[in-house]
Protein backbone atom coordinates (compact mmCIF):
# COMPACT_ATOMS: atom_id res chain seq x y z
CA UNK A 1 0.00 0.00 0.00
CA UNK A 2 2.65 2.09 0.72
CA UNK A 3 4.56 1.23 -2.39
CA UNK A 4 5.44 4.06 -5.12
CA UNK A 5 5.72 1.57 -7.68
CA UNK A 6 3.10 2.17 -11.11
CA UNK A 7 2.07 -1.36 -10.59
CA UNK A 8 1.90 -1.98 -6.58
CA UNK A 9 -0.48 1.59 -7.00
CA UNK A 10 -2.84 -0.07 -9.33
CA UNK A 11 -3.21 -3.27 -7.07
CA UNK A 12 -3.63 -1.32 -3.87
CA UNK A 13 -6.14 0.43 -5.39
CA UNK A 14 -7.81 -2.66 -6.63
CA UNK A 15 -7.18 -4.17 -2.85
CA UNK A 16 -9.39 -1.22 -1.45
CA UNK A 17 -12.12 -1.68 -3.59
CA UNK A 18 -12.32 -4.95 -2.53
CA UNK A 19 -12.22 -4.12 1.19
CA UNK A 20 -14.37 -1.08 1.50
CA UNK A 21 -17.96 -3.39 2.35
CA UNK A 22 -15.95 -4.49 5.75
CA UNK A 23 -14.62 -0.52 6.26
CA UNK A 24 -15.88 2.14 8.30
CA UNK A 25 -16.73 0.10 11.53
CA UNK A 26 -13.74 1.35 13.41
CA UNK A 27 -13.28 4.43 16.22
CA UNK A 28 -10.79 6.49 14.61
CA UNK A 29 -8.92 8.63 17.26
CA UNK A 30 -6.07 11.87 15.92
CA UNK A 31 -3.36 12.28 18.51
CA UNK A 32 -0.77 15.50 18.79
CA UNK A 33 1.50 17.48 20.48
CA UNK A 34 4.18 19.22 20.75
CA UNK A 35 6.98 16.77 20.99
CA UNK A 36 8.14 15.58 24.68
CA UNK A 37 4.28 16.22 25.31
CA UNK A 38 4.57 12.55 25.79
CA UNK A 39 2.23 11.07 22.42
CA UNK A 40 3.75 7.63 22.58
CA UNK A 41 3.76 7.17 26.02
CA UNK A 42 0.11 8.01 26.10
CA UNK A 43 -0.89 6.17 23.25
CA UNK A 44 0.72 3.23 25.24
CA UNK A 45 -1.30 3.68 28.07
CA UNK A 46 -4.54 4.07 26.27
CA UNK A 47 -3.84 0.97 23.76
CA UNK A 48 -3.23 -0.79 27.24
CA UNK A 49 -6.52 0.41 28.28
CA UNK A 50 -8.23 -0.88 25.70
CA UNK A 51 -6.67 -4.15 25.16
CA UNK A 52 -7.89 -4.80 28.49
CA UNK A 53 -11.27 -3.92 27.63
CA UNK A 54 -11.12 -6.56 24.76
CA UNK A 55 -10.92 -3.66 21.96
CA UNK A 56 -8.02 -4.71 19.03
CA UNK A 57 -6.08 -1.64 18.57
CA UNK A 58 -4.18 -0.38 15.58
CA UNK A 59 -1.75 2.04 15.78
CA UNK A 60 -0.49 4.18 13.07
CA UNK A 61 2.72 6.20 14.00
CA UNK A 62 4.21 8.80 11.37
CA UNK A 63 7.55 9.84 11.83
CA UNK A 64 9.64 12.79 10.13
CA UNK A 65 11.61 10.74 7.40
CA UNK A 66 14.95 10.90 7.17
CA UNK A 67 16.22 12.96 3.79
CA UNK A 68 18.89 10.18 2.93
CA UNK A 69 17.05 6.42 2.93
CA UNK A 70 13.09 7.77 3.43
CA UNK A 71 12.39 5.82 6.37
CA UNK A 72 11.30 6.58 9.55
CA UNK A 73 13.76 8.54 12.14
CA UNK A 74 12.08 8.03 15.58
CA UNK A 75 10.40 4.08 15.21
CA UNK A 76 7.92 4.80 17.67
CA UNK A 77 7.33 1.24 17.95
CA UNK A 78 10.79 1.22 19.80
CA UNK A 79 9.30 3.83 22.44
CA UNK A 80 5.74 0.98 22.85
CA UNK A 81 7.57 -1.46 24.17
CA UNK A 82 4.91 -3.07 25.95
CA UNK A 83 1.81 -2.37 23.50
CA UNK A 84 4.02 -3.67 21.00
CA UNK A 85 4.22 -7.14 22.37
CA UNK A 86 0.53 -7.68 22.72
CA UNK A 87 -1.43 -10.39 19.71
CA UNK A 88 -4.36 -7.51 19.48
CA UNK A 89 -2.46 -4.43 18.73
CA UNK A 90 -0.57 -3.45 15.13
CA UNK A 91 2.15 -0.53 15.42
CA UNK A 92 3.14 0.76 11.78
CA UNK A 93 5.37 4.04 11.91
CA UNK A 94 5.48 5.56 8.70
CA UNK A 95 7.78 7.82 7.19
CA UNK A 96 6.27 11.09 5.73
CA UNK A 97 8.37 10.47 2.75
CA UNK A 98 8.32 14.09 2.17
CA UNK A 99 4.11 14.86 2.38
CA UNK A 100 3.57 17.83 3.65
CA UNK A 101 1.17 17.85 6.93
CA UNK A 102 3.51 15.19 8.65
CA UNK A 103 0.57 12.75 8.01
CA UNK A 104 1.82 9.81 5.47
CA UNK A 105 0.24 9.95 2.18
CA UNK A 106 -1.01 6.52 2.64
CA UNK A 107 -2.60 6.75 6.04
CA UNK A 108 -6.00 6.61 4.99
CA UNK A 109 -5.23 3.45 3.06
CA UNK A 110 -3.34 2.04 5.63
CA UNK A 111 -6.47 2.92 8.08
CA UNK A 112 -9.04 1.19 5.76
CA UNK A 113 -6.89 -2.10 5.90
CA UNK A 114 -6.72 -2.17 9.47
CA UNK A 115 -10.51 -1.59 9.62
CA UNK A 116 -11.13 -4.27 7.33
CA UNK A 117 -8.36 -6.80 9.44
CA UNK A 118 -11.14 -6.15 12.42
CA UNK A 119 -9.48 -3.54 15.04
CA UNK A 120 -11.57 -1.78 16.45
CA UNK A 121 -9.87 1.56 17.25
CA UNK A 122 -7.26 3.33 15.18
CA UNK A 123 -4.89 5.67 16.74
CA UNK A 124 -3.26 8.12 14.36
CA UNK A 125 -0.26 9.90 15.99
CA UNK A 126 1.00 12.74 13.66
CA UNK A 127 4.49 14.32 14.32
CA UNK A 128 3.78 17.29 15.94
CA UNK A 129 2.40 20.83 16.06
CA UNK A 130 1.82 22.29 12.59
CA UNK A 131 0.41 21.30 9.34
CA UNK A 132 -0.43 18.06 10.66
CA UNK A 133 -3.31 19.33 12.75
CA UNK A 134 -5.33 20.00 9.67
CA UNK A 135 -4.99 16.80 7.82
CA UNK A 136 -5.42 14.06 10.87
CA UNK A 137 -8.62 16.16 11.60
CA UNK A 138 -9.97 15.45 7.88
CA UNK A 139 -9.23 11.78 8.35
CA UNK A 140 -10.49 10.96 12.09
CA UNK A 141 -13.77 10.78 14.13
CA UNK A 142 -12.09 12.17 17.51
CA UNK A 143 -9.20 14.63 17.08
CA UNK A 144 -7.35 14.86 20.45
CA UNK A 145 -4.68 17.53 21.85
CA UNK A 146 -1.79 16.51 24.63
CA UNK A 147 -0.61 19.44 26.42
CA UNK A 148 2.36 20.37 29.02
CA UNK A 149 1.23 21.00 31.96
CA UNK A 150 3.54 24.42 31.71
CA UNK A 151 -0.06 26.65 29.97
CA UNK A 152 1.49 30.00 29.68
CA UNK A 153 4.11 28.93 27.80
CA UNK A 154 2.30 26.27 26.01
CA UNK A 155 -0.23 28.65 24.89
CA UNK A 156 1.69 31.17 23.33
CA UNK A 157 3.11 28.43 20.93
CA UNK A 158 -0.92 27.64 19.89
CA UNK A 159 -2.28 28.78 16.79
CA UNK A 160 -6.27 29.36 17.12
CA UNK A 161 -7.13 27.22 14.04
CA UNK A 162 -5.52 24.29 15.87
CA UNK A 163 -7.59 24.75 18.89
CA UNK A 164 -10.38 24.72 17.17
CA UNK A 165 -9.46 21.80 15.51
CA UNK A 166 -9.48 19.83 19.19
CA UNK A 167 -11.95 17.58 20.45
CA UNK A 168 -10.32 17.02 23.23
CA UNK A 169 -6.89 19.24 25.39
CA UNK A 170 -5.57 16.36 27.74
CA UNK A 171 -2.79 17.97 29.98
CA UNK A 172 -0.76 15.24 30.12
CA UNK A 173 1.97 14.47 33.11
CA UNK A 174 -0.26 15.26 35.52
CA UNK A 175 1.91 13.73 38.48
CA UNK A 176 4.37 14.45 41.35
CA UNK A 177 5.57 17.89 41.19
CA UNK A 178 3.84 18.61 38.15
CA UNK A 179 0.28 17.93 39.38
CA UNK A 180 -0.39 21.60 40.41
CA UNK A 181 0.56 23.30 37.88
CA UNK A 182 -1.60 20.53 35.24
CA UNK A 183 -4.45 21.99 37.02
CA UNK A 184 -3.73 25.32 36.71
CA UNK A 185 -3.26 24.50 33.57
CA UNK A 186 -6.28 23.18 32.87
CA UNK A 187 -7.99 26.32 33.60
CA UNK A 188 -5.93 28.47 31.67
CA UNK A 189 -6.82 26.29 28.70
CA UNK A 190 -10.29 26.44 29.58
CA UNK A 191 -10.41 29.65 29.38
CA UNK A 192 -8.42 30.35 26.43
CA UNK A 193 -11.23 28.00 24.55
CA UNK A 194 -14.16 30.73 25.27
CA UNK A 195 -12.20 32.17 22.08
CA UNK A 196 -12.14 29.25 20.17
CA UNK A 197 -14.69 27.70 18.28
CA UNK A 198 -15.37 24.17 18.54
CA UNK A 199 -15.63 21.70 15.76
CA UNK A 200 -19.30 21.18 16.02
CA UNK A 201 -22.26 23.81 17.09
CA UNK A 202 -22.97 22.85 20.90
CA UNK A 203 -20.12 20.53 21.47
CA UNK A 204 -18.02 21.96 24.02
CA UNK A 205 -14.03 21.26 23.77
CA UNK A 206 -13.37 18.99 26.94
CA UNK A 207 -10.57 19.92 29.05
CA UNK A 208 -8.85 16.93 31.18
CA UNK A 209 -6.47 15.86 32.99
CA UNK A 210 -3.88 12.37 32.49
CA UNK A 211 -0.40 10.45 33.50
CA UNK A 212 0.68 8.29 31.00
CA UNK A 213 3.10 7.08 33.78
CA UNK A 214 0.95 6.44 36.44
CA UNK A 215 -2.43 5.61 33.94
CA UNK A 216 -4.75 8.32 36.02
CA UNK A 217 -7.20 9.65 33.77
CA UNK A 218 -6.47 7.58 31.22
CA UNK A 219 -10.09 5.40 31.43
CA UNK A 220 -12.15 8.59 32.21
CA UNK A 221 -10.65 9.71 28.81
CA UNK A 222 -11.49 6.39 26.81
CA UNK A 223 -15.05 7.41 28.52
CA UNK A 224 -15.39 11.10 27.54
CA UNK A 225 -14.13 9.68 23.92
CA UNK A 226 -17.22 6.98 23.64
CA UNK A 227 -19.71 9.35 24.74
CA UNK A 228 -18.25 11.91 22.81
CA UNK A 229 -18.76 9.64 19.58
CA UNK A 230 -22.08 8.40 20.38
CA UNK A 231 -23.65 11.87 20.75
CA UNK A 232 -22.02 12.28 17.18
CA UNK A 233 -23.95 9.43 16.35
CA UNK A 234 -26.71 10.13 17.73
CA UNK A 235 -27.12 13.58 16.33
CA UNK A 236 -26.64 12.17 12.90
CA UNK A 237 -23.03 13.67 12.48
CA UNK A 238 -20.58 10.78 12.39
CA UNK A 239 -21.77 9.55 9.27
CA UNK A 240 -21.86 13.18 7.53
CA UNK A 241 -18.23 13.74 8.79
CA UNK A 242 -17.25 10.54 7.12
CA UNK A 243 -18.98 11.10 3.77
CA UNK A 244 -17.30 14.79 3.59
CA UNK A 245 -13.69 13.01 4.49
CA UNK A 246 -14.42 10.58 1.02
CA UNK A 247 -14.87 13.88 -0.70
CA UNK A 248 -11.76 15.43 0.38
CA UNK A 249 -9.75 12.71 0.16
CA UNK A 250 -11.54 12.45 -3.35
CA UNK A 251 -10.13 15.82 -4.15
CA UNK A 252 -6.70 15.15 -2.67
CA UNK A 253 -5.85 12.14 -4.29
CA UNK A 254 -7.26 13.94 -7.35
CA UNK A 255 -4.51 16.99 -6.83
CA UNK A 256 -1.78 14.39 -6.33
CA UNK A 257 -2.20 12.74 -9.70
CA UNK A 258 -2.24 15.77 -11.71
CA UNK A 259 0.71 17.37 -10.21
CA UNK A 260 1.71 13.72 -10.93
CA UNK A 261 0.86 13.60 -14.30
CA UNK A 262 2.02 16.93 -15.03
CA UNK A 263 6.08 16.61 -14.04
CA UNK A 264 5.76 13.59 -15.66
CA UNK A 265 4.98 14.84 -18.95
CA UNK A 266 7.86 14.95 -21.72
CA UNK A 267 6.53 18.76 -22.82
CA UNK A 268 6.53 19.41 -19.22
CA UNK A 269 10.20 18.10 -18.72
CA UNK A 270 11.05 19.75 -21.82
CA UNK A 271 9.45 23.27 -20.72
CA UNK A 272 11.29 22.96 -17.62
CA UNK A 273 15.03 22.56 -18.89
CA UNK A 274 13.91 25.50 -21.45
CA UNK A 275 12.66 27.60 -18.72
CA UNK A 276 15.48 27.23 -16.00
CA UNK A 277 18.33 28.55 -18.62
CA UNK A 278 16.21 31.22 -19.02
CA UNK A 279 16.05 32.15 -15.67
CA UNK A 280 18.98 31.88 -14.78
CA UNK A 281 19.75 34.06 -17.93
CA UNK A 282 17.83 36.80 -16.40
CA UNK A 283 15.41 36.88 -20.07
CA UNK A 284 12.14 35.59 -18.00
CA UNK A 285 10.91 35.83 -14.39
CA UNK A 286 9.70 32.98 -12.13
CA UNK A 287 5.79 33.80 -12.90
CA UNK A 288 6.05 33.93 -16.55
CA UNK A 289 8.12 30.99 -17.35
CA UNK A 290 5.74 29.35 -14.80
CA UNK A 291 2.48 30.35 -16.67
CA UNK A 292 3.77 29.30 -19.98
CA UNK A 293 5.22 25.53 -18.51
CA UNK A 294 0.92 25.61 -17.30
CA UNK A 295 -0.60 26.64 -20.45
CA UNK A 296 1.47 24.33 -22.63
CA UNK A 297 0.65 21.73 -20.81
CA UNK A 298 -3.25 22.59 -21.05
CA UNK A 299 -2.92 22.60 -24.55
Amino acid sequence: MESTRKEDFEQAQKIIQKIIPETGKSIRIGITGVPGVGKSTFIEALGNHLVSMNFKVAVLAVDPSSPYTGGSILGDKTRMQELSKHERVFIRPSPTSGTLGGVSRKTRESMMLCEAAGYDVILVETVGVGQSEYEVATMVDFFLLLMLPNAGDALQGIKRGILELADMLLVNKAEGEYLNQAKMAVNEYKNALHFARPRYEGYDVDVRLCSSLTGDGIPETWQAISAYIDRLKSDKLFDLNRKNQLLQWTRRLTEELLLHSFWNDESTKTAWQKATTEIQNGKSTPLKSGKKIVDDFRK
